[in-house]
């Protein structure tokens, strides 16, 4: 199980009382959240798809199936694109596809662009994210790196079985971010939960659930 940014394993405490009756399940907290111990050089992508290669190996798995949120989406298409380890993959609430920007962004952005020349990166705080401003120097370079890295090239070459489950409500990864996920999936389903934001699975953690065993355990058709 790979947790959203600024998250932790105990996101999916009620995925772990449910999946562990059925299957072994790993929950793992990314270097820099959680329990982890801090990250020592800002993390790319890579790195965290490598941490999790480690794990599995240490595990000696032969196959997982892996449950990813948001950020942990990202790492979980980089991971299953270089590792034939991963079998079947339930994205929840998807992060990783380039962003449709509208044109207040662009003129937001030229405005950024413009000001830092005359006033200086510490006075145009207000122009970076709540989550990018409570990050450490560190974290805020590796939080760089990855938001700037699209995934929408090795969406589209990924072999797996993928279902999506994303809450119509979600505005972190909008419904439209999913359903373009969708198409660029080779092998990828869709499931809507209608009153549901960024963390449908826990928020009706017994629908998602539900949905993601049907999946898992190959009785989805």
């Amino acid at each position: 199980m790979l947790h959203g940014y600024l998250s932790n394993k105990e996101s999916f405490t009620y995925q772990i009382n449910f999946f562990s009756r059925f299957f072994r399940v790993v929950a793992v907290d990314m270097t820099g959240f959680g329990k982890s111990p801090p990250m020592e050089y800002p993390f790319s992508l890579d790195d965290y798809a490598e941490e999790i290669k480690r794990v599995l190996d240490e595990l000696g798995a032969e196959k997982a199936d892996v449950l990813a949120h948001s950020f942990g989406a990202r790492v979980a298409v980089r991971l299953a694109g270089g590792d034939d380890r991963i079998d079947r993959i339930v994205f929840t609430g998807a992060a990783g596809l380039k962003p449709r920007r509208k044109i207040k962004y662009y003129l937001k952005r030229a405005s950024f662009i413009l000001l830092k020349k005359f006033v200086g990166k510490e006075r145009l705080k207000s122009f970076y994210s709540s989550d990018y401003r409570s990050l450490d120097p560190i974290m805020q370079k590796s939080f760089i790196k990855i938001v700037n890295e699209h995934l929408d090239g090795e969406v589209g070459k990924l072999k797996n079985k993928c279902l999506i489950i994303c809450g119509k409500k979600d505005k972190e990864t909008p419904l439209g971010t999913e359903k373009r996920m969708k198409k660029l999936l080779e092998n990828g389903k869709l499931y809507v939960i209608p009153s549901a934001g960024h963390f449908c699975f826990s928020e009706y953690p017994d629908e998602f659930n539900a949905k993601a065993f049907t999946f898992l355990t190959g009785n989805d058709i």
